[in-house]
């Protein structure tokens, strides 16, 4: 009999090749992974083709450092002057250690180059490409036993419970719509192996003068915290180096040239994937690491890249094209206005391009490519079966966003309208930016205006803050069009944040397209900006990319930049700056040797480590007291332990803040309220009554778990409650759990006091619950802002520790004393959270 559906509940529909029936799980006991038994290491000896464990971890800090032949050497020769102890040092020198690298590195798919020619100019040029078989490369992983329990090879959809129905919800690649239109198109008995690829050039010198362009792969089936990941095996590979073109100033910007160097790559690019083509007929049978034998068949998901990359890729014209956009035919001079256009499909572009090859002549060839702003060159991903190249290709937030709409555009309308108010203005803007709160994982910044910000994340942060620190500046009767501007960019953070979130329902899809509608009506006539260019149009796309291929950091191509600096550490310390991409590529494969015997090594230590510990209680056999890890399960923590002081002596430190007036007071009739509202029995039944001279321990610091509203998984929030932390006072706030609803407030002591044999976590603190006017409430709305304003610091109040639902980051209002606005745009959940407050009808 069916259990009974309760609010929360999971329900995971599987996709019906699969053959497994749906499930519903209580949400406390869904689980995204395989169960797997850690019983014995994959390998007991990993550290071969080295002799033994020392050569290995020796030869594994000399490669990390990227040491020099010199300098390997006479660190050989240190070790074997200093070995002693039972493990022998055996390694001799540098050429040894090379040899033990290259031998190691057979475990895994290694490079190739291949030579490929391409005709230009009557004469037929050739470029090398250097390359795994990305067939051969996917096949490493899939064999890895310590990967296979995080493989996903069915299609799913996922919704959860919200009390009326199931609420489908998408976030890893497998639960959006083209991993499982992909598994539908395929026999029966096939399970999609589905790869991510990026491609980009890299300046590998400081002046940009010798340049790389690495290919990049990921696979889709396995969870983003493994694919993002450009350390460990699991995350992303260079698996090839397409040749660069030196460019021809006779013939630069001509179109045949263009041809031909777009020729070069999708040529060169087919060798990459030539044996993924291969497979693409008719599927492979393979043992997994888990032991289970499978029908794979190769799928290119995603294609991850900026615009001028994705023109590539897609054969199209570009910025001046008929129908710039790779996705769509929007017309060239509408890509400021938010509407549908029909979409591009593979068939659509051969049907194109074999059309036209059939004209009779160049001219009337070249009328009907320019139609359908295409180029007359055969596209790679047209070889590999069930591949769409304009379905592939996704938004990428980093270049179109942070790096494009906003630092290219936005950012640069602001520093204009600041410009022409003056110094003055320019001044307090800086100021307002210093003044900002700091928060983790968020760029702080003390000056903006003088700083040529290049960095995408570092301008995504930037982003998040600028509406706080501009918002007294650009008033509408200061300057109107500046307080347009401003209007204008709240709508973009607010889509871009929608863009971000790491989980996606049909409600926050919903409203992230109508923050995409507002933000377009919005910006093109309140602003003298014209905003017809492809990166404006690019983002009509972004929630039929969620809705495709799950949550934006799928095909971030933010994982990706950040190998570039890895490469040009290879290119400046381990290369003689000559023929560059074969020695990058021999490096990159000790790397990923590295990483994968270094994996198996902790794996066999692990091992030895739990044989240490009884069976039963998993408590250490010794009985050393080795401390004891935190839980996760812990909601709030109190840390940064402080000693212990009487009710005397704070009073004595503190007593000139109105937050302290009658602490122990306060204290008394809080804990005389707490204990029984918790069923815990009082002191011999009789009130507390503390007294000057008992203690309480201080502490300065809060580590809380909260679930977060977006992806419901557990995040953490480090807050400070200390007078001098890093030589200045800092005192974060919190968002405080209530009967009724929650509220703001600022931690202002943190201490734990015993009663009876039980330690209480608790806080005094200043709250920010003054109700607000709604005339006020409906022009801080205009900006996206949510406004809280302090009680007077007398009416400060004690709370458990467990009521904090999570940190908050308040901005200071400048115009008025005592109010602040909650920093939405920290993060996804407590911008969620706020949006939450703002729909709230108000009171």
């Amino acid at each position: 009999m069916p259990r009974k559906v309760i609010l929360d509940d999971i329900k995971v529909e599987y996709h019906p090749h699969s053959q497994i029936s749906s499930t519903v799980h209580h949400f406390s006991e869904f689980t995204r992974s395989r169960m797997t038994e850690h019983t014995v290491p994959r390998n007991n000896t990993p550290w071969e083709p080295f002799r033994t464990r020392l050569d290995f971890e020796i030869a594994e800090i000399a490669l990390e450092a990227a040491m020099t032949k010199d300098q390997t050497n006479r660190l050989l020769d240190l070790v074997h002057r200093s070995a002693s102890g039972n493990d022998k040092f055996t390694l001799q020198n540098h050429d040894e250690v090379r040899s033990l690298w290259d031998l190691a590195s057979q475990r895994y798919t290694r490079f190739q180059n291949d030579t490929v020619s391409v005709p230009f100019d009557s004469e037929v040029h050739e470029f090398e490409m250097h390359y795994r078989p990305l067939w051969d490369w996917g096949l490493d992983l899939l064999r890895d036993k310590y990967l296979a329990p995080h493989f996903v090879f069915d299609a799913q959809r996922l919704s959860k419970f919200d009390g009326e129905r199931f609420v489908r919800f998408i976030d890893e690649p497998w639960t959006a719509d083209a991993f499982w239109n992909a598994q539908s198109q395929l026999p029966s008995d096939a399970k999609p192996l589905a790869y991510i690829l990026y491609a980009d050039k890299s300046k590998l010198s400081s002046f940009g003068t010798q340049k790389g362009y690495p290919i990049i792969a990921r696979i889709a089936n396995l969870p983003v915290h493994i694919r993002n990941n450009n350390t460990a095996l699991g995350g992303g590979r260079v698996v090839g180096w397409l040749p660069i073109i030196v460019e021809n100033q006779e013939h630069a910007k001509k179109k045949n040239y263009v041809d031909f160097k777009n020729a070069v790559w999708h040529t060169s690019f087919y060798q990459l994937l030539a044996s993924v083509a291969q497979h693409s007929n008719t599927g492979y049978w393979f043992e997994c690491g888990d032991g289970i034998k499978r029908r794979l068949w190769p799928v290119i998901l995603i294609l991850s890249a900026d615009y001028e990359e994705q023109c590539i890729m897609a054969l199209i014209r570009g910025l001046k094209g008929k129908f710039p956009c790779p996705v769509c035919l929007v017309p060239q001079d509408e890509q400021s206005v938010l509407a549908t256009h029909e979409f591009r499909t593979r068939h659509q572009s051969e049907d194109v391009l074999r059309t036209a090859r059939l004209k009779p002549s160049e001219k009337e060839k070249e009328a009907h490519l320019k139609a359908f702003s295409l180029r007359n060159v055969e596209n790679v991903f047209s070889r590999v079966r069930h591949v769409d190249v304009h379905r592939a290709l996704s938004f990428d937030r980093l270049h179109t966003n942070e790096e494009g709409l906003w630092g290219d555009h936005l950012w640069k309308e602001v520093k204009f309208w600041i410009s022409d108010l003056g110094r003055d203005a320019a001044v307090k803007l800086d100021k307002n930016f210093d003044g900002l709160p700091r928060w983790p994982d968020l760029t702080h910044f003390s000056s903006v205006i003088a700083v040529d910000f290049t960095d995408g994340t570092v301008l995504g942060d930037l982003s998040k803050m600028i509406v706080f620190a501009a918002q007294d500046i650009f008033t509408s009767s200061r300057c109107k069009l500046g307080h347009l501007l401003l209007r204008c960019i709240r709508h973009y953070i607010e889509f871009d944040i929608y863009a971000s979130l790491e989980v996606h329902t049909e409600h926050t899809i919903a409203a992230g397209r109508l923050a995409v509608q507002k933000f377009s009506e919005i910006m093109a006539p309140e602003t003298l900006k014209n905003w017809n260019f492809p990166k404006k149009h690019l983002v009509s796309h972004i929630f039929d990319d969620i809705i495709s291929k799950g949550a934006t950091r799928n095909y971030s191509t933010k994982p990706n930049e950040k190998m570039h600096g890895s490469l040009r550490k290879i290119y400046l310390q381990r290369t003689n700056f000559k023929n560059v991409a074969s020695q990058i590529l021999h490096y990159d494969e000790w790397l990923l040797t590295s990483t994968s015997m270094r994996t198996e090594l902790d794996e066999l230590d692990e091992y030895y480590k739990r044989n240490t510990c009884d069976p039963e209680t998993h408590e250490a056999l010794d009985l050393d007291d080795t401390g004891e890890p935190e839980s996760t399960t812990i909601h709030a923590h109190l840390g940064s332990r402080q000693g212990n002081h009487s009710f005397s002596d704070i009073m004595l430190s503190h007593g000139t803040d109105r937050a302290f007036t009658n602490f122990r007071m306060k204290l008394n009739g809080f804990l005389n309220g707490f204990l029984p509202q918790h069923n815990i029995p009082l002191p011999d039944g009789k009130c507390i009554h503390l007294r000057a001279e008992d203690m309480i321990t201080v502490f300065h610091f809060l580590r809380v778990n909260y679930e977060s509203i977006v992806d419901w998984r557990l995040h953490r929030d480090l807050l400070r409650c200390n007078p001098k932390f890093y030589g200045l006072p800092r005192y974060d706030c919190v968002i405080v759990k209530t009967a009724d609803k929650p509220f703001f407030a600022r931690l202002v002591y943190m201490f734990s006091c015993l009663i009876g044999n039980t330690d209480f976590p608790l806080a005094l603190i200043h709250p920010y619950d003054v109700g607000i006017a709604s005339s006020r409430r409906r022009r801080d709305n205009d900006m996206g802002l949510w406004r809280v304003r302090a009680k007077p610091r007398i009416s400060s109040e004690i709370i458990s520790v467990q009521s904090i639902i999570r940190g908050a980051a308040l901005a200071n209002d400048p115009e008025t004393d005592g109010d602040y606005f909650v920093i939405h745009t920290v993060d996804t959940d407590m911008f969620l959270r706020v949006k939450a407050l703002q729909d709230q009808p108000s009171t």
